[in-house]
Protein backbone atom coordinates (compact mmCIF):
# COMPACT_ATOMS: atom_id res chain seq x y z
CA UNK A 1 0.00 0.00 0.00
CA UNK A 2 1.00 3.05 -0.79
CA UNK A 3 0.50 6.66 0.95
CA UNK A 4 0.10 9.29 -1.61
CA UNK A 5 1.52 13.04 -1.16
CA UNK A 6 -0.21 15.43 0.06
CA UNK A 7 0.59 16.98 -3.97
CA UNK A 8 -0.95 14.61 -5.73
CA UNK A 9 -3.96 14.50 -3.30
CA UNK A 10 -4.80 18.15 -4.41
CA UNK A 11 -3.90 17.86 -8.09
CA UNK A 12 -6.67 14.93 -7.80
CA UNK A 13 -8.92 17.22 -5.87
CA UNK A 14 -8.47 20.09 -8.30
CA UNK A 15 -9.03 17.57 -11.43
CA UNK A 16 -12.44 16.16 -9.72
CA UNK A 17 -13.43 20.02 -9.12
CA UNK A 18 -13.00 21.25 -12.53
CA UNK A 19 -14.42 17.66 -14.29
CA UNK A 20 -17.57 18.37 -11.87
CA UNK A 21 -17.69 22.08 -13.61
CA UNK A 22 -17.77 21.16 -16.41
CA UNK A 23 -20.46 18.36 -16.01
CA UNK A 24 -22.36 21.51 -14.71
CA UNK A 25 -22.25 23.27 -17.08
CA UNK A 26 -23.38 20.73 -19.74
CA UNK A 27 -26.50 19.86 -17.56
CA UNK A 28 -27.39 23.90 -17.07
CA UNK A 29 -27.12 24.16 -20.54
CA UNK A 30 -29.27 21.30 -21.54
CA UNK A 31 -31.62 21.84 -18.79
CA UNK A 32 -32.10 25.48 -20.50
CA UNK A 33 -32.88 23.94 -24.06
CA UNK A 34 -35.08 21.33 -23.18
CA UNK A 35 -37.29 23.49 -21.17
CA UNK A 36 -37.84 25.96 -24.18
CA UNK A 37 -38.64 23.26 -26.45
CA UNK A 38 -40.99 22.07 -23.79
CA UNK A 39 -42.59 25.50 -23.77
CA UNK A 40 -42.58 25.46 -27.69
CA UNK A 41 -44.57 22.61 -28.15
CA UNK A 42 -47.15 22.76 -25.57
CA UNK A 43 -47.93 26.44 -26.64
CA UNK A 44 -48.29 24.39 -30.06
CA UNK A 45 -51.14 21.86 -28.62
CA UNK A 46 -52.54 24.52 -26.46
CA UNK A 47 -52.79 26.57 -29.67
CA UNK A 48 -54.18 23.77 -31.59
CA UNK A 49 -56.91 22.55 -28.89
CA UNK A 50 -58.07 26.60 -28.88
CA UNK A 51 -58.49 26.81 -32.56
CA UNK A 52 -60.07 23.21 -32.47
CA UNK A 53 -62.60 24.04 -29.83
CA UNK A 54 -63.47 27.35 -31.00
CA UNK A 55 -63.91 25.92 -34.77
CA UNK A 56 -66.24 23.36 -32.84
CA UNK A 57 -68.59 26.20 -30.95
CA UNK A 58 -68.18 28.45 -35.02
CA UNK A 59 -69.80 25.08 -36.46
CA UNK A 60 -72.55 24.43 -33.59
CA UNK A 61 -73.31 28.20 -33.74
CA UNK A 62 -73.92 28.08 -37.67
CA UNK A 63 -76.57 25.09 -37.11
CA UNK A 64 -78.24 26.65 -34.65
CA UNK A 65 -79.15 29.38 -36.84
CA UNK A 66 -80.17 27.06 -39.79
CA UNK A 67 -82.42 25.01 -37.57
CA UNK A 68 -84.00 27.92 -36.24
CA UNK A 69 -84.50 28.98 -39.72
CA UNK A 70 -86.23 25.94 -41.01
CA UNK A 71 -88.15 25.64 -37.61
CA UNK A 72 -89.55 29.53 -38.57
CA UNK A 73 -90.25 28.42 -42.11
CA UNK A 74 -92.05 25.36 -40.93
CA UNK A 75 -94.09 27.95 -38.66
CA UNK A 76 -94.98 30.19 -41.43
CA UNK A 77 -95.77 27.24 -43.87
CA UNK A 78 -98.59 26.45 -41.08
CA UNK A 79 -99.46 30.29 -40.79
CA UNK A 80 -100.02 30.31 -44.16
CA UNK A 81 -102.16 27.31 -44.80
CA UNK A 82 -103.87 28.55 -41.70
CA UNK A 83 -104.49 31.99 -43.38
CA UNK A 84 -105.42 30.27 -46.89
CA UNK A 85 -108.38 28.91 -44.70
CA UNK A 86 -109.28 31.85 -43.41
CA UNK A 87 -109.81 33.36 -46.59
CA UNK A 88 -112.06 30.20 -47.69
CA UNK A 89 -114.03 30.71 -44.26
CA UNK A 90 -114.38 34.52 -44.85
CA UNK A 91 -115.67 33.93 -48.31
CA UNK A 92 -115.62 31.11 -51.19
CA UNK A 93 -114.93 33.88 -53.74
CA UNK A 94 -111.43 35.04 -52.18
CA UNK A 95 -110.30 31.23 -53.24
CA UNK A 96 -112.23 30.72 -56.30
CA UNK A 97 -111.57 34.38 -57.32
CA UNK A 98 -107.73 33.57 -57.80
CA UNK A 99 -106.18 32.99 -60.75
CA UNK A 100 -105.38 29.35 -60.79
CA UNK A 101 -101.30 28.94 -61.44
CA UNK A 102 -100.57 32.41 -59.93
CA UNK A 103 -98.80 32.97 -57.23
CA UNK A 104 -99.52 35.26 -54.42
CA UNK A 105 -97.55 36.66 -51.25
CA UNK A 106 -99.42 36.99 -47.82
CA UNK A 107 -99.78 40.66 -46.54
CA UNK A 108 -100.57 40.93 -42.81
CA UNK A 109 -101.14 44.90 -41.51
CA UNK A 110 -101.39 44.12 -38.18
CA UNK A 111 -105.09 43.88 -37.92
CA UNK A 112 -106.27 41.72 -41.53
CA UNK A 113 -104.53 39.53 -44.00
CA UNK A 114 -103.95 40.36 -47.49
CA UNK A 115 -102.88 38.68 -51.07
CA UNK A 116 -100.73 40.50 -53.40
CA UNK A 117 -98.89 39.81 -56.52
CA UNK A 118 -96.00 42.07 -54.87
CA UNK A 119 -93.43 40.11 -53.35
CA UNK A 120 -93.22 40.46 -49.26
CA UNK A 121 -90.24 39.42 -47.50
CA UNK A 122 -91.19 37.88 -43.31
CA UNK A 123 -88.83 39.49 -40.98
CA UNK A 124 -86.63 40.38 -44.42
CA UNK A 125 -85.90 36.82 -44.69
CA UNK A 126 -88.73 34.59 -45.60
CA UNK A 127 -90.43 34.92 -49.09
CA UNK A 128 -93.49 33.31 -48.51
CA UNK A 129 -96.23 32.37 -51.28
CA UNK A 130 -99.24 30.36 -52.40
CA UNK A 131 -100.54 29.18 -55.77
CA UNK A 132 -103.92 28.14 -55.74
CA UNK A 133 -104.73 25.40 -58.80
CA UNK A 134 -107.77 23.87 -60.27
CA UNK A 135 -109.00 20.12 -59.27
CA UNK A 136 -109.60 17.95 -61.54
CA UNK A 137 -112.53 14.77 -60.10
CA UNK A 138 -113.00 11.47 -61.99
CA UNK A 139 -116.62 9.18 -62.45
CA UNK A 140 -116.01 8.16 -59.35
CA UNK A 141 -115.45 11.45 -57.54
CA UNK A 142 -111.78 10.74 -57.23
CA UNK A 143 -109.15 13.36 -57.50
CA UNK A 144 -107.23 12.73 -60.73
CA UNK A 145 -104.02 14.97 -61.48
CA UNK A 146 -105.07 15.06 -65.35
CA UNK A 147 -108.45 14.60 -67.05
CA UNK A 148 -111.60 14.28 -65.57
CA UNK A 149 -114.08 17.36 -64.54
CA UNK A 150 -112.80 20.53 -63.13
CA UNK A 151 -114.31 21.00 -59.08
CA UNK A 152 -115.47 24.12 -58.94
CA UNK A 153 -115.98 23.88 -55.05
CA UNK A 154 -112.33 22.59 -54.49
CA UNK A 155 -108.60 24.11 -54.77
CA UNK A 156 -105.51 22.58 -53.73
CA UNK A 157 -103.55 25.21 -52.24
CA UNK A 158 -99.68 25.16 -52.14
CA UNK A 159 -98.13 27.23 -49.31
CA UNK A 160 -94.30 27.67 -49.95
CA UNK A 161 -91.23 29.66 -48.12
CA UNK A 162 -87.82 30.19 -49.19
CA UNK A 163 -84.81 31.79 -47.66
CA UNK A 164 -81.08 32.48 -48.91
CA UNK A 165 -78.77 30.81 -46.29
CA UNK A 166 -74.90 29.65 -47.12
CA UNK A 167 -75.32 26.87 -49.50
CA UNK A 168 -78.24 28.91 -51.64
CA UNK A 169 -81.86 29.25 -51.46
CA UNK A 170 -83.90 26.89 -49.17
CA UNK A 171 -87.77 26.08 -50.07
CA UNK A 172 -90.19 24.27 -48.22
CA UNK A 173 -93.52 23.98 -49.29
CA UNK A 174 -96.76 22.22 -48.38
CA UNK A 175 -99.96 21.05 -50.11
CA UNK A 176 -103.88 20.65 -48.93
CA UNK A 177 -107.27 20.50 -50.47
CA UNK A 178 -109.76 23.33 -49.78
CA UNK A 179 -112.97 22.94 -50.44
CA UNK A 180 -116.06 25.19 -50.24
CA UNK A 181 -117.86 23.80 -46.96
CA UNK A 182 -120.28 26.89 -46.55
Amino acid sequence: MTIASRADIITIIKQMRSSQKFLNKFHKSKSKGFGLIEIIIGSAILTVSLIAISTYFQKSLQLSQDSGKTVQAGFLLEEGVEVVKFFRDTSWVNISGLTAGTSYYLQFDGTKWATTSSNVFVDGIFERKFVVDNVSRDANDDIVSSGGTNDADTKKATVSVSWLGRNGTTTKSISTYITNIF
